[in-house]
């Protein structure tokens, strides 16, 4: 049964396991408050084949957790990655994915987000320049 996610001041946590149960999205934005980007967990039972699609403005970042999962380009290029793999899709390329196994479940992660990167921001708190503010 899924718990609510862990919130302090700033911050939220969660496991897959707390935003939803058995197959499709879950919603990681929303049960953690995430706002500067989008980013869903996605569990496709075997042999699972997305439909296609693409975005206006949004690149994505797809992270695979669990399973082997087979990307499908606009270009007709083809890529599986399994646990671990990345892979990065402009938000014009057409893609859909597809859980190349006959009997387990695939889960990946997207990530996505427009208007560029930020840079480095990160400040350490010893910083003089932090203390300061």
């Amino acid at each position: 049964m899924p718990n609510d996610p862990i919130k302090g001041e700033g911050w939220a946590a969660a496991s897959l396991d707390d935003l939803g149960e058995g197959h499709g999205f879950r919603k990681v934005r929303s049960a953690l408050g995430v706002t500067a980007f989008g980013a869903n967990a996605v569990v496709l039972p075997p042999g699972y084949v997305t439909p296609s699609h693409y975005h206006e403005r949004q690149e994505e970042l797809y992270i695979v957790l669990d399973g082997e999962i087979e990307f499908e380009f606009g270009d007709g290029g083809t890529h599986t990655l399994g646990h671990g793999g990345m892979a990065r899709v402009s938000p014009e390329t057409l893609r859909r994915l597809r859980n190349t196994s006959a009997s387990d479940d695939a889960t990946y992660v997207c990530v996505g987000g427009a208007d560029g990167y930020v840079g480095r921001d990160g400040v350490r708190p010893d910083d003089p320049e932090f203390a300061g503010a």
